[in-house]
């Protein structure tokens, strides 16, 4: 056999140990447990840090969220009181003249009552006057039942408007209904 001639089965036999060998003197491509716990770890506190970032973050915004809430609720007349401010203005102003008819009260008394009527409509507050329509619950309250020539349940006199807000009821109208023909 020639020097030049290699074995294959001798080459097999040779090559894993020679690849062994190699991996031992070469620097590692694989990390080590230590190091991949080491990353896992550092990722872990990331993850708790941001969570924990998240969870303050959210708290501030639930403690700022209440008290702009608290701050509406608070000044949420405000408007509404300053110009309610005009109307008692006007009230006293009445009240102070000394010399004054009936007549002139009465037409103080108008004019104050159209301020007051002013910032009732500037505020969507609206009266609810409902002589001669059906009973509404959601907007009227029955306080008794008269004799009449109406149909049952039509409201026949109003005793005490109503008011709503926005289409809210403030207050509902007092009213007297038809007990209808028997």
């Amino acid at each position: 056999m020639e020097q030049n001639e290699t074995n294959p089965q001798l080459e097999q036999q040779t090559a894993p140990a020679s690849t062994e060998h190699a991996t031992a003197n070469t620097p590692e491509i694989m990390p080590s447990l230590e190091e991949m716990l080491k990353e896992a770890e550092r990722k872990a506190q990331e993850h708790y840090d941001a969570w924990m970032y998240a969870k303050a973050e959210g708290e501030n915004i639930r403690r700022r969220a209440a008290d702009d809430v608290a701050k509406a609720q608070k000044f949420a007349v405000e408007r509404f009181s300053g110009d309610m401010l005009a109307v008692k203005d006007s009230l006293e102003a009445g009240l102070a003249v000394t010399t004054a008819n009936v007549e002139s009260f009465k037409s103080g008394m108008e004019l104050t009552l159209k301020q007051l009527s002013g910032v009732f409509e500037k505020f969507s507050i609206k009266e609810i006057n409902p002589l001669g329509e059906k009973l509404d619950p959601h907007k009227h309250q029955a306080i008794g039942m008269v004799d009449s020539e109406q149909p049952a349940n039509t409201v026949v006199s109003v005793m005490q408007k109503g008011y709503t807000l926005n289409d809210r009821v403030l207050r509902p109208a007092l009213v007297m209904v038809a007990k209808g023909k028997e």
